[in-house]
């Protein structure tokens, strides 16, 4: 990249996110929320940053590979919305992110319950899915 970009890049990694650098896990959720055709600059760095220290307390040691992929798939429903969310992942996967926050919001404190939530409290939430689900900020 040219000058600027790289003097950017290093400046991005001061601050309160600096004192880590981009550690390997919020790498690895950009990545993933990529593959769920969810553009990482429109999560937050605090909301990525929280979602992987639920990650971390849900497996002690490090979460499976496939768990980000799973974790990005729910994010991407959430904040798309269901007909944008299965343009881009197809039907199955809409119908599999459904279940999931259906089973969420019945148990209310899963890991899928609390990125549902975490969505909810950041205001990324899609309105559709606020309604379907009959989502409430407490």
């Amino acid at each position: 990249g040219n000058g600027l970009e790289r003097m950017a890049g290093r400046r991005s990694s001061l601050g309160f996110l600096g004192m880590f650098g981009r550690s390997g896990d919020l790498r690895q959720l950009d990545a993933a929320l990529r593959g769920a055709d969810l553009h990482p600059a429109l999560v937050p760095e605090g909301v990525k940053l929280t979602i992987v220290n639920l990650m971390k307390d849900h497996w002690p040691g490090e979460p499976p590979t496939q768990a980000y992929a799973e974790v990005a798939r729910l994010c991407s429903y959430c904040i798309a919305g269901p007909e944008t969310f299965e343009q881009a992942n197809g039907t199955e996967a809409r119908l599999e992110a459904e279940r999931r926050i259906e089973a969420a919001v019945n148990t209310g404190d899963s890991l899928d319950a609390q990125i549902v939530l975490m969505t909810l409290h950041a205001k990324l939430i899609s309105a559709e899915v606020v309604q379907r689900y009959g989502l409430v900020r407490d």
